[in-house]
């Protein structure tokens, strides 16, 4: 398969660069690979197509201010965006997780980070983001910097402080007071993303509260979402490419939720395509295991999905591996004529933009008219 085959034309007036006045106000594509239809609705409407014994699983990541500017020694500017960060404890991390970087640190925090400046700082240089708040380049690795504090203040609670929220790099302003609150999900708890997982941003605790008073059971999975999400396939063949490796969690009671769930009838539905991505890294000995640490699952059309019936996400980026991954669902086609039926209809994409309801073509006929 070849990255153009996962091609669309989006003009840039269907970005998204503001969020909808209210969350549940976006737009819903309600799709059916079996039946090919594709349905315009409103987000709020979602619950009238969940059914009791449905569960939902989210992802409870939250993003960290992790866009920093600060200067060299000498004076010129550096924008440092935070990948992710490495602290000297681990205590909410099990013991056999693996965290890159976690074997040769120091007794400093430490980040991974893309750099922007004039001339890529060499090992040694020093980053001033503050009177108390400093980074070191102690090496690189692509286009990833390895960046040591200077501090004994927990890194986190510095990026708390001198950092903004790190909007995608196609929403092009500046990033405002509002994007605190909207580019963060409501049920958001553990720090450590630097992107969204933009399909939750949609829910709020009214709509929540509806989907449990259905009969619907919810759970989280954490993925931690690097900035690699929005790297581009530089390769022809797709089978060569390297995906960028992210954290993750899947606790034994969401273990349990999907387990009840089948046996009573019902659809695990993911909310994104982390959870997603969460869900099928903890199910690839077959089926699904609690566990924690990294993955760099790939999926596209062939793959065959294990946890997941149906799936709640945004509308992704031409040729992305997470319009791979969609096309892996419901058809690479059928995803295709429904992102260019988004556009003739005026669909708002990306993180901010409007949303889907995909189900999988086995479980479809579940789908409430």
């Amino acid at each position: 398969m070849r990255k153009q085959d996962f091609q669309f034309q989006l003009p840039d007036s269907l970005i998204a660069n503001q969020p909808s006045e209210n969350r549940t106000d976006s737009r819903l594509m309600v799709i059916d690979p079996k039946t090919q239809t594709v349905g315009d609705h409103h987000f709020f409407n979602l619950v009238d197509f969940l059914q009791p014994n449905d569960c939902l699983i989210f992802n409870n990541t939250k993003v960290i201010p992790a866009r920093l500017q600060g200067s060299r020694e000498t004076g010129g500017k550096v924008e440092v965006l935070i990948e992710r960060i490495i602290p000297r404890r681990y205590e909410s991390v099990k013991k056999d997780a693996h965290i890159p970087g976690q074997d040769d640190l120091s007794n400093k925090d430490v980040c991974i980070a893309q750099l922007r400046a004039s001339n890529a700082p060499k090992p040694g240089a020093e980053i001033i983001l503050a009177d108390d708040f400093r980074l070191v380049v102690v090496g690189r690795e692509g286009a990833f910097f390895k960046l040591e504090s200077q501090t004994d203040e927990p890194l986190l609670e510095l990026v708390e402080r001198y950092g903004s929220t790190p909007l995608p790099p196609y929403i092009r302003r500046e990033t405002e007071a509002l994007d605190k609150q909207r580019y963060q999900t409501v049920y958001a708890e553990k720090q450590g993303a630097v992107a969204a997982p933009t399909a939750g941003l949609h829910f709020d605790e009214a709509l929540l509260k509806k989907i449990n008073d259905k009969g619907v059971e919810t759970d989280f999975v954490t993925l931690h979402v690097g900035a690699g999400t929005f790297s581009p396939i530089r390769v022809d063949n797709i089978l060569e490419h390297q995906m960028h490796s992210e954290w993750f969690e899947v606790p034994e009671s969401v273990v349990e939720l999907v387990s009840r769930t089948r046996r009573n009838g019902g659809r695990v539905i993911a909310v994104g395509t982390t959870s997603v991505r969460c869900l099928e890294s903890a199910s690839q000995k077959g089926q699904l295991e609690s566990c924690c640490g990294e993955t760099d699952i790939f999926i596209y059309p062939g793959y065959q999905f294990k946890s997941v019936d149906a799936l709640v996400t945004n509308f992704h980026l031409s040729e992305s591996t997470l319009l791979m991954l969609v096309s892996a669902f419901a058809g690479r086609e059928f995803i295709l004529d429904a992102y260019n039926k988004a556009v003739e209809r005026a669909y708002r994409f990306f993180s901010y933009g409007d949303a889907m309801f995909i189900q999988n073509t086995e479980d479809s006929e579940k789908e409430t008219k």
